[in-house]
């Protein structure tokens, strides 16, 4: 790909390369970000980074983001992407009542402009964001079933939403992110991951839960995913979400359409459904009322996605924090493009996350062939209608896994920056966020719910403000007399 100048990223590492990341390691608040070697292809003061083929052992060797695997596995890894989001980003729709198919579509094509705009440098899919659920069927008033058909409404908060989040991006990339990671340091950011992954859990764990065949069959899916894993080896173990989930789905259809145990599945929409066909677009409308209730989710999606930027950080071992300020801008631009259409606001997805801890196999090309392959199923009704006959036991099954991943990833962001925990003031952050988080503990601020994540995330940024300003201030002042 052509190299531009890329003059945002000297601004933004050049704030990260302030005294205050060693104020921040003194007081005992590592930032992740400081302990990584300089990586000339990453870093490389262009837009993108330079590419490099893949020329590793996949069984031993982790796919760096600039490095690319020959097109066959990197279709079939963009494939298994494809199905990591897809039930949440079906799911999110259909809880607003919104298209299904016009989510997929959009989710493809917000992650390719994610990658352009972020220069490839930052491994992430864009998905159907839940922190809209609340504000939206607050908005519209929406029953939980069909069609939302005061959508149009709440497309314009969204859209409003998307334009704050964009102008954080673009404030970030011109300061720097030195005062996110201030008041979000690992303590924090790695109290939010688990929290992620924490707070889904449940909803998973109902779904699965409405019979013991489905209990059962999740939990043969989470045996199938965890033994291709564990047991197999090269490209067969990058693609354990996919494997899994097609021989749990070969093993569903067995049990339910030839042995006639369970809800068999149903194919009759498939042989309805047409080959190729364009989702319907709506038109947002700009109600001031509706912008203010779903507008501040904006500050939502910062919390969260800085909390998946940290977790990509501590997997891939680069220095993706000085990109964070595209990468807010990115989200918040796409977010506003999809829901210009009708579809969703869309956020950095914790599922792909998951897949890229297990996996190991970073390279952002792979995330093009995901948004390649969510355009086609999102231009064809045919395929969605496939895709949708996935039993809910076997997505829920792999959303276990996914969400015990990601929460994972949070331990591991306190690991990596050797977060004290003999201190009382981690040890009260750490506890009151993961609780909250679990708990779901949700807050309201007027008319606008903050949700367990929202809420537990305030919580984890108050407390570290009054706990750690202090002995930030301290290290600042014994670095000066340095």
């Amino acid at each position: 790909m052509p190299a531009q100048n890329d003059h945002s990223s000297h601004s933004e590492n050049s704030a990260n390369n302030q005294p205050a990341q060693n104020t921040l390691e003194t007081a005992g608040v590592h930032s992740a970000a400081i302990n990584y070697p300089h990586n000339p292809d990453f870093e490389n003061g262009h837009w993108f980074p330079t590419w490099r083929p893949y020329k590793g052992d996949l069984d031993r060797d982790p796919v760096g983001i600039n490095e690319y695997l020959p097109p066959s596995k990197s279709i079939l890894l963009g494939v298994q992407h494809t199905f990591a989001m897809f039930g949440a980003t079906v799911l999110a729709p259909l809880l607003m009542g919104f298209d299904p198919n016009l989510a997929i579509l959009m989710s493809g094509i917000c992650t390719v402009m994610f990658f352009m705009i972020t220069g490839g440098r930052m491994p992430s899919y864009l998905g159907s964001s839940f922190a809209f659920i609340g504000p939206v069927i607050a908005v519209t008033a929406y029953a939980g079933a069909g069609f939302n058909d005061n959508l149009n409404v709440a497309l314009g908060g969204i859209m409003a939403c998307g334009i704050i989040y964009a102008l954080i991006g673009l404030l970030v990339m011109k300061t720097g992110t030195g005062w996110i990671e201030r008041l979000m340091p690992p303590i924090v950011t790695g109290a939010i991951v688990m929290i992620i992954g924490l707070n889904l859990a449940p909803v998973t764990i109902q779904g699965v839960s409405a019979n013991q065949f489905d209990a059962w069959m999740a939990t043969l899916t989470v045996l199938l995913i965890s033994g291709v894993a564990v047991f197999t080896r090269g490209m067969l173990r990058r693609l354990l979400l996919l494997v899994g989930l097609v021989l749990s789905y070969i093993a569903y259809f067995v049990m339910t359409n030839i042995m006639g145990f369970g809800s068999a599945i149903d194919f009759s929409s498939v042989a309805a459904a047409s080959w190729f066909g364009l989702p319907s677009i709506h038109t947002p409308t700009f109600e001031m009322s509706a912008i203010v209730l779903i507008a501040p989710v904006a500050f939502i999606l910062v919390a969260e996605n800085l909390g998946h930027f940290k977790a990509v950080e501590g997997m891939t071992k680069a220095r993706v924090t000085p990109y964070m300020g595209r990468a807010f801008f990115a989200d918040g631009l796409a977010t506003t493009f999809s829901a210009g259409f009708g579809g969703t606001g869309v956020t950095t997805y914790a599922e792909n996350i998951g897949v890229m801890a297990v996996t190991k196999v970073y390279s952002t090309t792979i995330f093009v062939v995901a948004g390649l392959v969510a355009i086609l199923l999102g231009l064809s009704p045919k395929f969605g209608a496939i895709i949708q006959t996935i039993p809910a036991a076997l997505l829920g099954g792999a959303s276990i896994v996914v969400f015990g991943l990601i929460t994972v990833a949070g331990i591991k962001i306190w690991i990596d920056s050797h977060i004290d925990f003999s201190k009382n003031s981690n040890l009260i952050i750490a506890a009151v966020t993961v609780i909250m988080g679990t708990g779901n503990f949700s807050l309201h601020l007027g008319g606008f719910d903050l949700g367990g994540i929202g809420t537990a995330t305030l919580a984890a940024i108050v407390l570290n403000a009054l706990f750690n300003q202090g002995a930030e201030a301290k290290a600042a002042k014994n670095s000066l007399v340095k």
